[in-house]
């Protein structure tokens, strides 16, 4: 455990905080386990068993719990399975498959096997965009659509913010909040229950500190099935404004939405999503 956690003893808060917010879930869910090469793998199945799958992939630092805003409205037309990333603060094994090869993939591979999936839309948001871009891009016949907010491996993946956060918290008494505020782009007052999950995860987890791939534009141009790109103009993380001009000129029929005032952490894009994946 103290692979990814800072400590046992913080990785078993992290843990214990998680339960907690399952026991709140919104809708009806089944817990699954599903064995991969990569170690077991959690996952948290919503809606109509026989609806068409939706397969939603979680952030770098986050779990299922980051869809309980989310899957009341998307497990009304799909059968959406919150499935926590591998090497992650959720249920999952913490192993780290290699970014940048076919590791993630194949774990993937056997994600969907486990669950009887042939093919399934995707809902991804950061790191979590990653992995779904990647797997449309390895497995193109198995994403019939993709829904991404903020992916990673478009834009320039910015490394400022790394250094504001660290000063702030290294000399300020709230410096963890403070930055955890400006990089995802919380309100202290709107967004108060997000961000103390934000700063509880980060005082006990190490995350992947490696730049996530960026794909090429041969890759992209290969990609056929319907995309929707919902970015943040304010960013912190990913260079959003490139985000865009790279999916409108390398996959002309994506639709790109730059919302202008909006950092990394996207909310209220439920419906918009919906109305995308029963398109």
């Amino acid at each position: 455990m103290t692979r990814i956690y800072k400590s046992e003893a913080g990785g078993r808060a992290l843990l214990e905080h998680y339960r907690q917010a399952l026991e709140t879930w919104p809708v009806p869910a089944e817990r699954l386990r599903v064995p991969t090469r990569e170690g077991e793998t959690f996952v948290l199945a919503s809606g109509p068993p026989d609806a068409p799958p939706l397969v939603l992939l979680h952030g770098s630092g986050a779990n299922a719990s980051m869809w309980r805003g989310d899957v009341p409205t998307w497990s009304r037309d799909f059968r959406t399975y919150a499935v926590d990333l591998v090497g992650e603060p959720g249920l999952s094994a913490p192993s780290r498959p290699a970014l940048g090869s076919d590791a993630v993939a194949l774990w993937l591979d056997d994600v969907l096997e486990g669950l009887g999936i042939t093919g399934a839309a995707f809902v991804g948001t950061s790191l979590g965009g990653w992995t779904a871009l990647d797997y449309a891009i390895r497995r193109p016949e198995r994403v019939t659509r993709l829904a991404l907010t903020c992916p990673g491996g478009v834009g320039r993946q910015k490394v400022g913010w790394m250094f504001k956060a660290l000063l702030t918290r290294l000399f300020r008494r709230d410096g963890l909040r403070e930055s955890a505020t400006a990089v995802a782009g919380l309100d202290a007052d709107r967004h108060r229950q997000a961000l103390d999950a934000v700063v509880l995860t980060f005082t006990h987890f190490n995350p992947r500190r490696e730049r996530l791939p960026v794909f090429p534009d041969a890759a992209l141009r290969a990609l056929t099935m319907d995309i929707l790109v919902i970015v943040g103009g304010r960013d912190a993380m990913f260079d959003s404004h490139q985000t865009a001009r790279r999916v409108r000129a390398c996959i002309p029929h994506a639709t790109v939405r730059l919302l202008p005032e909006v950092g990394h952490a996207v909310f209220g894009q439920a419906e918009p999503i919906a109305a995308f994946l029963r398109a």
